[in-house]
């Protein structure tokens, strides 16, 4: 699977599915992803092959204490679903998981380099917006060449 890139806007039906890009569905190995909830007010997909990395990586932590982990377990791993991308390339999106993302209408669809954001739009914008400060913080602790090269 190739890095998914780009940023789309789409719309939600009122069945509650969403249409995936045509560049981000090019990059996918099938037609079948795995959504959850993300660490933000937002939807992940990934790849099922993606999914079962991801996975192991966040039930395999060493260092988690059995609380940590139940909470990592119950935010990522519990609410995953599998979902199917139809033959004009929607995916139906749980009633569950709209409602944790506050997705209505407008969405913002993101290519994340190995998954994908799903996210109402004005909460992505708000969060872009209050999180400018810190962005800038990181960047310059990065140092410029770092981001650019």
């Amino acid at each position: 699977m190739n890095l998914l890139t780009g940023e789309y806007s789409n719309t939600l039906d009122e069945k509650g599915r969403v249409s995936l890009p045509s560049h981000l569905r090019e990059e996918l190995p099938g037609n079948t992803l795995v959504m959850t909830k993300g660490i933000e007010n937002c939807l992940w997909l990934f790849s099922p092959e993606q999914w079962e990395k991801t996975a192991g990586n966040l039930m395999n932590q060493a260092t988690l204490s059995l609380e940590k982990l139940s909470l990592v377990q119950h935010r990522f791993i519990a609410p995953a679903k599998m979902v199917e991308i139809d033959k004009i390339g929607r995916i139906a999106v749980p009633q569950r998981l709209r409602d944790f993302a506050g997705l209505n209408k407008d969405c913002i669809i993101m290519g994340m380099g190995k998954f994908i954001e799903i996210w109402d739009i004005e909460r992505y914008d708000a969060y872009c917006e209050g999180n400018m400060s810190k962005l800038k913080a990181i960047v310059e602790e990065m140092g410029p060449a770092s981001v650019l090269f």
